[in-house]
């Protein structure tokens, strides 16, 4: 059984302190940055954090209802 992981997507100053608790930090200080990271991802995530801004880059690609992606949560911002 494979583990799922924690990764967070997002500026430095917004996701950096994860890493602390174990989670995967992908900076991504620009919308670009954001998709690629998005992209990249690991197929044993099964959570992603990402910022409020991270968020806005990636649209409905990361936030709307589907089983073939990782749970997906947005911070405050």
């Amino acid at each position: 059984m494979t583990m799922s992981t924690v990764a967070a997507i997002g500026a430095r100053a917004g996701v950096c302190g994860l890493a602390l608790a174990g989670v995967d930090v992908l900076v991504a200080e620009d919308p670009d940055a954001v998709r690629r990271a998005w992209e990249a991802l690991a197929a044993t995530v099964g959570l992603v954090i990402l910022t409020a801004e991270a968020a806005r880059a990636l649209g409905d690609a990361a936030t709307a209802p589907d089983p073939a992606r990782p749970l997906t949560v947005v911070m405050p911002g």
